[in-house]
């Protein structure tokens, strides 16, 4: 399965809380993920299991390096209103009270970190759009795990945001070490990542 897009179109009559609505009321496909990418619900099938074994490897790392007040969501939706957009990453990383005072959705610029991992579907969104929108945000890091890169597999840490545009603080191949600056200050070990 592939993603799926629900454009309502601007002559359809639809603003921002109308998808919002949309979204949280229509009856999606059990295990998709449903996002609002640049004002257009995307729906994406569940993840690979490579996919989830390399979200799995930077999650056990992270925990060992960040405050217990922080959690790490692999579910949680995240607004950028200012790029109409809703998206749930792989991993975002933030306090833990920030979901004690949310509905559903929190204001992306709580996050510390996110982390979105490429599956052949969405791809070009996390390359392209996510960044822009998590940047604009304030988002102080985003680290795109790109199984599906052109050239093979990359991962490429983002920081610096600056409008809707972050600086590459580092970009490897599969089996480069990532440092995560403070407040993580680690190593990730791409080696481990696995894409059949």
């Amino acid at each position: 399965m592939s993603a799926l897009t629900v454009d309502p179109g601007p002559t359809d009559g639809y603003g921002w809380e109308d998808l919002v609505r949309l979204r949280e009321e229509m009856e999606w496909p059990e295990g998709c993920k449903v996002e609002i990418i640049e004002g257009i619900i995307t729906v994406s099938p569940p993840a690979s299991s490579d996919h989830n074994n390399i979200a799995d490897d930077i999650q056990r790392l992270l925990y060992t390096v960040i405050p217990r007040s922080w959690g790490i969501f692999q579910t949680q939706g995240v607004a950028v209103p200012g790029r109409q957009g809703i998206y749930i990453p792989d991993l975002a990383v933030m306090p833990k009270e920030a979901l004690a005072t949310a509905r559903t959705d929190i204001p992306a610029g709580v996050a510390e970190l996110v982390v979105e991992i490429t599956s052949r579907t969405n791809a070009g969104q996390d390359r392209i759009s996510k960044p822009a929108g998590y940047a604009q945000a304030g988002v102080p890091l985003y680290l795109l795990v790109d199984a599906w890169a052109p050239g093979g597999p990359t991962v490429t840490l983002f920081g610096e945001p600056k409008g809707d545009v972050y600086r590459v603080l580092q970009a490897g191949k599969f089996g480069d070490p990532v440092r995560l600056p403070e407040p993580f200050d680690v190593v990730i070990d791409t080696g481990v990542f696995v894409v059949g």
